[in-house]
């Protein structure tokens, strides 16, 4: 299905792109990935911040100048595809659609958590029932919906910044880095963080429904990524300040704890209810994410071909909103939030490698290889630094979509 009936509309603006990328990344990761990351960084958590700031950027340059070639719904699946080959677009849409949808279930479960802890799966499954509704009734309903989640949670982070800096209970000595938990700590806190940056990934899957995406794409990237950076390192320094890394490492919520710590534990609901809100931005955004991608891939048959149908009315891949929705569904009811970070960060590493692998393949100049390059680079080490569960799993996950790759190709070679 190439023709009109099964285009997307392009609705997007600069502005509506930057907003669903801060959707993405201003999401629950700020308000879970600190604890774990401070527990394997120690006080070297802002150098690992510093270094998903970094391995970040370059996957955000690489996509944008392939998003502004390629203005395709899809994202890396479609840029693989053009610049290395079938297989390496196949690898990045499967290691995105896997590893997006574990997140899904990660971010469910966190409005499950701060909503009702009793019944966090039950609450999980029917965000995602209802998320999953939103985006069927068109983009532009996801946008507005979008927009007032990263207002709500953009005053929640400002309010624990405010508070813990101007509390007496901060104190600068808190944030020495010279007592680190070592280079394999930071690059563990780094892959850790950089599942909550990795939403800008978001704008270039929406490809197909920007307004000139040559010029809107490359804009909304950096413009997300660099409020985005700004918003999580002063969070990070004020949290930082008042608890230290120890008490940092050692928080269940460390945000709420950030707040009682600072003397205003009034302020705590509000930063549960600040988290449950982000957490539904970034399902709703990743829900968005993955269906193009699932969209994508049907086009080219490496998925079932029916997901590819683009509902007549509402303009968007109804089909592959429902399946992505059902999927996420169960994974909601019945995997644990921490399992579902690490593999999810394995897979989103992987689909980047292959982004910046592309990347490389557009300038033939060594000072335009730098970025892709270190992204690259960036991304397989962070990748093997995470939990050794999450890189076995992971990496046999990938395994799994190489041999499904291979039969199909065999299969089809022997029906020719």
């Amino acid at each position: 299905m190439t023709g009109p009936a099964s285009e997307l509309r392009r609705t997007l603006g600069v502005g509506d792109a930057v907003v669903i990328g801060l959707g993405s990344m201003v999401g629950a990761g700020i308000f879970a990935a600190l604890a774990p990351a401070a527990h394997a960084a120690g006080s070297g958590l802002l150098l690992g911040l510093a270094v998903a700031a970094v391995v970040a950027y370059c996957n955000a340059t690489s996509s944008a100048r392939l998003a502004a070639l390629y203005p395709a719904s899809g994202g890396t699946y479609v840029y693989g595809r053009e610049r290395l080959g079938e297989f390496w677009g196949y690898l990045a849409g499967w290691s995105f659609v896997v590893g997006k949808t574990a997140s899904c279930a990660a971010m469910a479960l966190t409005v499950g958590a701060y909503v009702w802890p009793e019944q966090a799966h039950a609450v999980a499954v029917a965000a995602v029932v209802a998320l999953t509704a939103v985006n069927y009734g068109g983009v532009q309903k996801s946008v507005w919906l979008t927009r007032a989640i990263v207002a709500v949670v953009l005053a929640v982070l400002a309010s624990v910044v405010v508070v813990c800096l101007g509390s007496g209970q901060s104190e600068a000595g808190r944030l020495d880095i010279g007592a680190s938990g070592g280079a394999g700590g930071i690059l563990q806190a780094a892959g850790l963080l950089f599942f909550a940056f990795a939403g800008y990934a978001r704008i270039a899957t929406l490809g197909e429904e920007v307004r000139d995406p040559a010029r809107t794409i490359p804009r909304a990237i950096p413009l997300a990524l660099g409020i985005t950076l700004a918003v999580y390192a002063c969070v990070a320094v004020a949290v930082l300040s008042v608890l230290g890394s120890g008490g940092l490492g050692d928080a269940v919520a460390p945000l709420a704890d950030a707040v009682r710590a600072a003397g205003v534990p009034g302020l705590a609901p509000v930063v549960r209810v600040g988290a449950a809100v982000a957490a539904l931005g970034s399902l709703l955004a990743l829900i968005l994410g993955v269906s193009r991608t699932t969209l994508a891939m049907a086009r080219d048959r490496h998925l079932p071909g029916a997901l590819a149908a683009v509902h007549p009315r509402f303009q968007v891949p109804h089909r592959a909103e429902l399946a992505v929705g059902a999927v996420v569904a169960v994974l909601a009811a019945t995997v644990d939030v921490r399992g579902a970070i690490g593999f999810s960060s394995f897979g989103v590493l992987a689909y980047y490698a292959v982004a910046n692998a592309s990347a490389w393949t557009l300038d033939a100049a060594v000072v335009a290889r730098v970025v892709p390059a270190v992204g690259l680079l960036g991304c397989v080490v962070l990748a093997f630094s995470l939990p050794s569960v999450s890189v076995v799993v992971g990496a046999a996950v990938l395994a799994v979509g190489v041999v499904a790759y291979g039969v199909r190709r065999w299969t089809a070679g022997r029906g020719a």
